[in-house]
Parts: structure tokens; C-alpha cells; sequence
């Protein structure tokens, strides 16, 4: 996702936030750091694309979600809910098929799993809740 560069820049730059007591503005020409300004400037610079790169969004939508799950799972009901506040990082979905039926919970998971592969590496959290539609009938009365 970094590069080596920006993530050694990033790493040099994290030290002096680390220990707030030894660099402050006030004290930055007294003190005898190991790197000019113009270096620390570029440090703080590529620090600020790497945290501006690991804020961007996933590009992973709710609907996109439930419009795949419906496709390889034949759900009849699928339910996707955005909990990272519209970034699309952490997920829960209620996904009823009949693909389910006698399959135990961690069989359902990784057949979900297995079919959202490639979301799932792009998001920070996936939390499914997986139902035949006799369970979701049964849970509905």
C-alpha cells in the first residue's frame, strides 16, 4: 500500500511525535537533531500523504455487498449496514438463503467469505449473520 520510502518517512516523522517533550517548535533550533529542517519538513510532508492514503475510503458499498451476495448465493434476503459511518470499513449483514440449509454457522461463514473474498480484503471489519429462511421465518414470528 506504501511505499518503502513513504513508510520510512513515516516512521522517522512518528519518532518526534512520540516524545512530545523532545521536539517542540519553541525548542526545534535548540535541540540537535539528526536531520536538517528541510528533511524534517519532508518527513512531516510524507507523513501527512501516509495518513491522508490510509484515511481514504475502501471504495466498498452496502449495496454493493448485498447486490453480490444475492448473486452468488441466490439470498433471498440480504440486510447490509454501513457501521463505519459512510467510509466502508466495518460492515453487518443478515444474509438468508437456502444455501444455508444444513450447514453449520462456520460452513455458512466461509461460504460467504468465500464469495465476498475480494471485499473483505478491502475492509476493516465483516460481522454476517447467516439464516435458512426457515430460521428468518421462525425469527420474524
Amino acid at each position: 500500500m506504501f511505499s518503502r520510502s513513504s513508510l520510512t518517512a513515516l516512521s522517522r516523522s512518528c519518532r518526534y511525535l512520540r516524545s512530545p517533550s523532545t521536539f517542540s517548535p519553541s525548542r526545534a533550533t535548540s535541540l540537535s537533531l539528526p536531520y536538517t529542517s528541510t528533511q524534517r519538513a519532508s518527513f512531516s510532508l510524507s507523513a501527512r500523504y501516509a495518513f491522508d492514503a490510509m484515511a481514504d475510503t475502501s471504495g466498498i458499498t452496502a449495496d454493493s455487498l448485498k447486490n453480490k451476495l444475492i448473486e452468488t448465493l441466490q439470498a433471498q434476503h440480504v440486510e447490509v449496514e454501513d457501521l463505519s459511518g459512510g467510509c466502508g470499513q466495518a460492515f453487518q449483514a443478515v444474509i438468508v438463503s437456502p444455501q444455508f440449509e444444513s450447514k453449520t454457522m462456520l460452513a455458512r461463514h466461509r461460504l460467504v467469505n468465500a464469495a465476498l473474498k475480494e471485499e473483505i480484503a478491502a475492509i476493516h471489519a465483516w460481522t454476517p449473520k447467516c439464516y435458512t429462511p426457515e430460521q428468518w421465518q421462525a425469527l420474524a414470528q
